[in-house]
């Protein structure tokens, strides 16, 4: 069955978190694939629910720097227990999910995992942790159109914020992605005219990635 238009538009808010700096940019557009379309479907149900969620990861550094392909997406969602039940009822069949996994990270502030039946998609599901900067995440996303052709605008992790995300992942995986660092140099370069590179430097104490943060800009030619 055909999906229906996703009712994006006017429905996300942000909880009016603290934040000291916003993004000043416009993003680029992807092409709409089907890894999209899935991320998309999830979106539609996280919005249904009035969960506050935003789109990270690799997708959200296409949107920003330099497109590549990739099997997975990652969204942030400030998922609560009372929504637990409501969640599993709406994904129904066409995801696979356990609900432990789902209540584990919320109460852990970490992540789990949905597997679309249909595709093989696999989409992270990350609970934000207590941070400043986690939770100013939510004020940064900034409503994006993210795929050519197509008028849904959803709320997209800021450029900065997903350089400090991917140094941040980038230094837990013990500093080897290669494709986690061309990311980052990627959405560096992109946006060099319009990055808060204050805020970028305080938000990077604070997760301690100043020395990566301050090699990237190095390696992108901004420093």
């Amino acid at each position: 069955m055909e999906r229906q238009r996703l009712p994006f538009e006017g429905s996300w808010q942000s909880d009016g978190w603290e934040t000291s700096w916003r993004p000043k940019y416009t993003a680029p557009q992807i092409r709409m694939d089907e890894n999209l379309a899935v991320t998309l479907a999830v979106a539609e149900v996280l919005d249904s629910l009035e969960v506050r969620w935003f789109l990270g990861g690799s997708l959200a550094s296409s949107v920003h720097g330099i497109p590549r392909a990739t099997l997975d997406a990652d969204i942030v969602a400030d998922l609560r227990v009372t929504v637990v039940g409501p969640l599993m009822r709406a994904l129904g069949e066409e995801w696979y999910v356990e609900e432990q996994s789902v209540r584990q990270a919320i109460t852990n502030r970490s992540c789990f995992n949905l597997i679309h039946l249909g595709t093989a998609m696999k989409i992270d599901i990350f609970v934000p942790k207590l941070r400043r900067f986690d939770g100013g995440q939510f004020s940064r996303a900034k409503r994006t159109a993210v795929a050519e052709g197509s008028a849904i605008a959803i709320p997209v992790c800021s450029a900065e914020d997903i350089v400090l995300a991917k140094l941040e992942w980038y230094r837990a995986g013990g500093e080897l992605s290669e494709r986690q660092w061309g990311d980052i140099l990627g959405v560096l370069r992109v946006n060099s005219k319009n990055l808060d590179f204050e805020g970028m430097q305080e938000s990077a104490s604070e997760l301690v990635v100043s020395d990566l943060l301050a090699r990237a800009l190095i390696e992108a030619g901004l420093h």
